[in-house]
């Protein structure tokens, strides 16, 4: 089964897993990166909300770029209000030539409300709901100016729109809308609505395949969709190197970053699922006294292997073959740096997944 192949931009890397800051990026770096990763023939590229804004750097590879699709990976929405997010969709949606997608998580209530001074105002799941119908009102107001479509919910409303305010139609205004799932709730909610949905890397092939994809599907069939309606993103962690040592020397690495994310009470349905519900909440406590360099010793071999694919740069194709196909539609990889130290053999990879 031929797989559609997305890079992340950039994003989080180790570093940041260890509570060690992060690199910084530059304007001529997004575009020599969006470049390169066309070029190697990348489907798409993803922009993450880890320390930077997630929709900005979308505008230097828009201009960078002539055939990527170009999407937020994801972006926080109750921080912004439906209005705020509709307009930057639009205007990426028309720079790019209609090659923007609209990626969209709810974070955990903890972050809404510490980190970003945002009221949570009750469960994310149908709060999410009405965004995304907020959302598609807003689009169709912008697409016809002359007869507006309103939106009135518990959480969002929008009964105005002045022809001063109005952006205006364009020549490609399906925005497509995908969200970040983790649960049955999202997941359904993705398949009634959504264009796509991009699954979190904490959610393991088994409880994807078990959990996941069946509500999914039951979402699906309850809008009266086909399955071919919706682009199932997966996002697996990966432990790789040039041969079995360095593979060995990213699994260690690896637990850094599970285990941040396994911490994490709101992702512990997954922990649950392979009856590890201990180990989540040993994580979390030490990750609420900052001990966070204690916590990927917590990690397994056993959890890993459940977690991540583990192979050479060589055997990657095979590898992610062996896990993802009949799973996943598009594949998202973290692998900028190892794209621009070794362009050639990215690009036999993507090749092979490209295959049939």
């Amino acid at each position: 089964m031929a797989l559609r192949v997305e890079a992340t931009l950039f994003g989080p890397d180790t570093q940041q897993y260890a509570a060690q800051g992060q690199a910084s990026v530059t304007l001529p770096d997004i575009a020599a990166r969006a470049a390169l990763l066309e070029d190697i023939g990348f489907d798409g590229i993803t922009t993450a909300e880890a320390g930077h804004d997630a929709f900005l750097p979308c505008v230097i590879a828009a201009a960078n770029s002539r055939r990527l699709t170009l999407g937020t990976n994801v972006a926080i929405a109750f921080p912004r209000s439906p209005l705020v997010t509709a307009q930057m969709a639009w205007d990426l949606q028309h720079f790019s030539g209609g090659r923007f997608n609209l990626g969209l998580g709810t974070q955990v209530k903890g972050h809404n409300e510490r980190r970003y001074s945002t009221a949570w105002t009750g469960p994310p799941g149908p709060r999410l709901r009405e965004y995304l119908l907020c959302l598609q009102a807003i689009f169709r107001t912008f697409q016809n100016p002359r007869a507006p479509s309103w939106f009135e919910g518990e959480h969002y409303r929008f009964t105005l729109m002045s022809p001063y305010f109005n952006p205006g139609p364009i020549a490609q205004p399906q925005v497509p809308l995908y969200i970040a799932a983790v649960n049955t709730y999202m997941a359904r909610l993705s398949g009634e609505l959504c264009d796509g949905l991009r699954l979190h890397p904490i959610a393991t092939f088994r409880f994807t395949r078990e959990v996941l994809l069946p509500a999914v599907e039951a979402g699906l069939a309850a809008a009266g969709r086909p399955r071919s309606a919706l682009d199932f993103v997966g996002a697996p962690f990966m432990a790789l190197g040039r041969d079995e040592a360095g593979v060995e020397q990213a699994r260690q690495a690896l637990r850094r970053q599970i285990s941040f994310y396994a911490s994490t009470r709101t992702y512990h349905a997954v922990l649950e699922h392979h009856g590890w519900q201990e180990t989540g909440n040993r994580l979390h406590q030490l990750s609420v006294r900052g001990r966070w360099a204690e916590m990927p010793a917590l990690i397994t071999d056993e959890m890993l292997d459940e977690w991540a694919i583990s192979s050479t740069y060589d055997g990657l194709a095979a590898a992610i073959r062996a896990r993802a196909d009949g799973l996943y539609d598009t594949i998202t990889l973290v692998l900028v740096d190892q794209a621009r130290q070794d362009p050639e053999r990215m690009r036999d990879t993507v090749r092979r997944l490209h295959e049939p």
